[in-house]
């Protein structure tokens, strides 16, 4: 099975014709690295990864995880293990108009079905010029505007700026920093890599049980 087609053109499928399949982030990593805007998954929490499958052929991705801001849950949940965040989310170019709202409502019963969050937050990066239209079309509830951000810009991608900041454990218990954490800061110190101020992004809210 090929991981993406980059010049299949699926345009004229009807949507019910894929398949929306729960999946693992190694399987999707190289398709959303590809085609999400970011380019990257580094420093994401990964909960629940899905696949959209056309033919047999990998045309989406999705990831939710923990959420990216702390202490955001508190405004929309009891506790912090019952909201999701949707990470990552994107398709080939050549698919019908509503084969994101299709992939999102599929991913949207299954995690209902199967799993205990009560919550799903979503944002729009107005940076990337996005507003949520597809949240909208996925009866998303609007919920206004994140405060104003920054990101590591490096290499043709960007990053968010707390990834400079993401630690594992050895055996011993000691933290350090993680190798893409520690190459991310050592080109800030280069000025290979630079901060960039951003707008506020969009706030999308679907509750999942009511």
């Amino acid at each position: 099975m090929d991981m993406f087609y980059g010049d299949e053109d699926y345009s004229n499928y009807n949507v019910k014709q894929f398949v929306v399949t729960p999946t693992t982030i190694q399987t999707v990593r190289d398709f959303i690295e590809t085609w999400h805007y970011s380019h990257n998954v580094n420093g994401l929490r990964v909960s629940n990864a899905f696949s959209l499958m056309a033919d047999n052929n990998i045309i989406g991705g999705m990831i939710y995880g923990s959420l990216g801001m702390a202490n955001v849950w508190k405004k929309y949940v009891s506790s912090e293990d019952k909201i999701v965040e949707l990470r990552r989310l994107c398709c080939i170019d050549r698919t019908p108009r509503n084969t994101e709202s299709y992939f999102i409502g599929k991913t949207l019963r299954w995690m209902k079905k199967n799993t205990n969050y009560e919550t799903v937050i979503s944002y729009a990066d107005s940076f990337h010029g996005h507003c949520g239209t597809i949240y909208k079309a996925s009866n998303f509830e609007y919920h206004g505007m994140t405060a104003k951000g920054r990101l590591i810009e490096y290499s043709g991608r960007t990053y968010h700026d707390k990834s400079i900041r993401t630690y594992h454990e050895n055996k011993f218990g000691v933290k350090k920093l993680k190798p893409f954490a520690q190459n991310l800061k050592d080109a800030l110190e280069r000025g290979d890599a630079k901060y960039v101020d951003t707008p506020g992004k969009h706030i999308y809210i679907y509750r999942l049980k009511r």
